[in-house]
């Protein structure tokens, strides 16, 4: 089986995110496994705001890839499983390029890239953490 990828149109992770009017949400999901990689930034806030705000320290614009847990009818971030792939993933405001949207979208594919290919090399598994494999038994 191929990897699906499903592109979802809300923001995947960070409390703030109604407030970003840049935000990517993908779903990869192969048999058991199924992954979300979030994009969030260009946060502005209030009427006076001129955007980009900060998101977190010292970054303007944020990747991050998390385990998906069904959660009612939807696969969203489990926050606690978070996988880094040791790729650029934040752009801080002191190195904004002129066309930021483009830059931080092909952060959000180089990720999206990365976790299709360890998918589909079997190089990510199911995750089964502990307390849920006591129970089971």
């Amino acid at each position: 089986m191929t990897v699906k990828r499903t592109e979802r149109g809300w923001p995947g992770h960070y409390i703030c995110a109604s407030h970003c009017l840049f935000r990517r949400n993908t779903l990869l999901q192969k048999d058991n496994i199924n992954i979300m990689v979030s994009s969030v930034g260009n946060m502005s806030i209030g009427p006076n705001s001129e955007g980009f705000e900060h998101i977190g320290a010292n970054r303007i614009y944020e990747t991050m890839v998390f385990v998906a847990t069904k959660q009612g009818p939807y696969w969203d971030a489990d926050v606690t499983r978070q996988i880094s792939l040791g790729l650029a993933w934040g752009i801080p405001p002191e190195n904004r390029p002129y066309d930021v949207d483009n830059v931080a979208n092909d952060i959000h594919e180089a990720h999206v890239d990365e976790i299709i290919k360890l998918m589909e090399n079997g190089e990510i598994v199911e995750y089964i953490p502990e307390e849920e494999k006591y129970e089971e038994d």
